[in-house]
């Protein structure tokens, strides 16, 4: 009885003689799929959580544009390069005004009995509580000026927001930044604030917590957000 011969390799469709191809090897005819390196995965198998302390990615968020919004910090470091060029002016305004008034003081002349007569002292109290009434307002027109006009035809940046790379956008990215948005927004955070305490320090600080926007209260009020540029 003869032992059976295994088969011996057949020619290809090219006509050529080549050796069987090992198990495990890419054979002809089949798409070969490596696997991944950490080896095949069982059926439902989830990645596990993330030991404490490990770090993570942090999502910037985005406003409806696709632009990240500015952070607190950004906007606050805006907001104090802003209010160095407010209170320039009004030192501008309010120096020449304390010089005349202590000049004033100083030159009334007392009475016989050593006392400064009642009526120059009404006049001259009464004439610069006027005249702060009026630096106020011209403060008020410059807020104006800068943060609505200004911020206008700069596309809603100041000079404290073209300094940290920051821009007011509309809320709605199909909507252009117009004067009435800037407008409200100058309203309650100048206006308002002026005339309700605490006002200012709510207003900046809202953006902490709100959700998803990161608006202040003006910004809610106008509909428009801060993004970061550049």
């Amino acid at each position: 009885m003869t032992t059976p011969v295994p088969p011996g390799p057949t020619p290809d469709q090219q006509g050529v003689v080549r050796p069987p191809i090992p198990a495990g090897y890419p054979q002809p005819g089949i798409p070969h799929q490596a696997p991944p390196p950490w080896g095949a995965q069982p059926g439902g198998w989830t990645p596990p959580p993330p030991q404490p302390g490990a770090w993570s990615p942090m999502l910037v968020p985005l406003a409806p544009n696709g632009a990240p919004l500015a952070s607190f910090g950004q906007r606050l470091g805006a907001h104090l390069i802003d209010t160095l060029v407010y209170m320039a002016i009004y030192f501008v305004l309010l120096i020449p005004v304390m010089i005349i008034w202590i000049s004033s003081i100083v030159s009334m002349s007392p009475d016989a009995n050593g006392q400064v007569p009642s009526d120059e002292v009404f006049t001259l109290m009464a004439t610069m509580f006027g005249v702060m009434i009026a630096i106020v307002g011209v403060l008020l027109l410059f807020t104006y000026l800068y943060y609505v006009e200004y911020q206008l035809r700069t596309n809603g940046r100041t000079l404290g927001k073209k300094l940290m790379k920051l821009q007011v956008v509309p809320v709605d990215p199909t909507q252009p930044l117009t004067r009435g948005d800037l407008a409200k927004r100058w309203g309650i955070q100048y206006v308002a604030a002026a005339f309700v305490p605490f006002l200012s320090y709510l207003d900046g600080l809202w953006q902490l917590w709100d959700k998803p926007l990161q608006q202040c209260l003006h910004d809610k009020v106008a509909k428009t957000v801060v993004v970061k540029v550049g």
